[in-house]
């Protein structure tokens, strides 16, 4: 097979040149616009001498501009041309030049992808963060990589997400034993040794369960204590109230056994998706470790975690989905059009019929008909169960309200 070598862009004219270009052109006719319409042409009246003397000045003051802008164009010189890498430096610290560089493909141009260089997928938000993320691409290769999980996840939640790929061998737990076989795995608390915990301010799972039963507010609070409110999610329709939807009577709104697969965006500890399996339904859990390990602990279940963050773009293709449920993570503390987009691309990946669950979504009332029923209404789903309730743990005076709803996409 013949080599085609992509054709590189020219380089000639530089983004902040051409941006410095276009501001002189315009700053040019700004000047020329508001002389002859701001009394330039006066002097028309009193003879043609006149008139060209002006333009003559109005033309040196011209002059002084460009000379001025292409001055500043110059000192900007440097900068742009160190400008090489799809906005990145040319010079990288150690391993980031594996992360940003492209690289060139050993058999050359690649009909399936277009090109004949290969990008590390890497979030466009990386780029504002660069120091971070040199820290986060600093250790030995092929050694022990840093105990950063922290540090790693917040920069997932600035949007440098997902994070690159490294050479490095992460921690593994001390003293590690098998994990209990399904279904036993479903409801047993796993071993303390299936953990690094370094990153966590508890360092057992005893230490979670009894956190969970305080009176200080922590992220999904009771979700490790398997003995507790766990055992008893989703199983009663109404158990506390209209709001609460029981799995087996959302199943029963679909034909017996066309509910294989799903997702469950901020799934806690996977209760929700440990339910699913004991029904036959494969549920992705998506979650995030907020000072407990909530992936290790959806996987020690058997279950299948997914680490990413709420603004990420799901990674499933369209149409392929079966279910989608959410319980509290998708509310009004997100910004309006992060919601919007996360709704979209939930429609985006259920496949024609494919229910969403959307479980206590919580909102100020004043919110609930003004904005986010005309956003669900825009996204396009059916309503098949709708239900409203007050939130009333900060107050009956906060006017907070719960929704919960089941949705379906069309099929057309």
């Amino acid at each position: 097979m013949r080599s085609v070598e992509e054709k590189k862009p020219s380089r000639s004219l530089r983004p902040a040149q051409s941006k410095l270009s276009v501001l002189l052109l315009l700053v040019s006719t700004n000047l020329l616009s508001v002389y002859l319409f701001s009394g330039g042409m006066c002097p028309i009246i009193g003879g043609t001498d006149v008139l060209l003397r002006e333009l003559k000045s109005t033309k040196s003051e011209l002059a002084q501009l460009q000379r001025f802008m292409e001055t500043l164009l110059r000192g900007r010189g440097d900068k742009a041309a160190s400008d090489d890498v799809d906005g990145w430096p040319d010079e990288f610290p150690g391993e980031m030049k594996l992360v940003v560089g492209p690289h060139k493909l050993p058999l050359g141009y690649n009909h399936n992808l277009g090109t004949d260089k290969l990008f590390q997928p890497l979030g466009s938000a990386c780029r504002r963060f660069r120091e971070e993320l040199a820290g986060y691409m600093t250790y030995e290769v092929g050694g022990a990589c840093p105990s950063d999980e922290v540090f790693a996840q917040r920069l997932m939640l600035k949007g440098c997400e997902p994070l690159p790929r490294r050479r490095c061998h992460p921690k593994s737990p001390r003293g590690y034993v098998e994990p209990a076989p399904l279904p036993e795995s479903l409801w047993a608390t796993p071993p303390d040794t299936s953990v690094v915990w370094d990153a966590y301010t508890c360092k057992n799972y005893s230490c979670l369960v009894k956190r969970g039963r305080s009176d200080k507010s922590y992220d999904c609070n009771d979700c490790f204590d398997l003995k507790g409110r766990e055992k008893s999610r989703w199983l009663v329709d109404g158990s506390g109230g209209v709001l609460d939807f029981s799995i087996d009577s959302v199943l029963a709104t679909r034909p017996a056994g066309t509910v294989r697969i799903g997702l469950d965006i901020g799934g806690g500890s996977g209760t929700f998706a440990a339910r699913m399996r004991e029904r036959d339904v494969t549920v992705v859990s998506s979650t995030m470790n907020f000072d407990g390990p909530f992936n290790s602990f959806i996987a020690s279940r058997g279950l299948v975690p997914l680490h990413i963050s709420v603004a990420h773009r799901l990674p499933f293709f369209d149409n392929t989905l079966d279910v989608v449920h959410s319980m509290h993570v998708l509310s009004n503390w997100m910004p309006e059009a992060t919601l919007e987009l996360a709704l979209f691309d939930i429609y985006r990946v259920l496949r024609p019929g494919g229910l969403f669950w959307l479980d206590h979504f919580f909102c100020a009332g004043e919110q609930l008909n003004t904005t986010y029923v005309p956003m669900l209404a825009r996204v396009g789903f059916h309503k098949l169960r709708w239900a409203t309730g007050r939130k009333r743990d900060r107050g009956i005076g906060k006017n907070e309200w719960y929704l919960s709803a089941l949705l379906e996409k069309p099929i057309t």
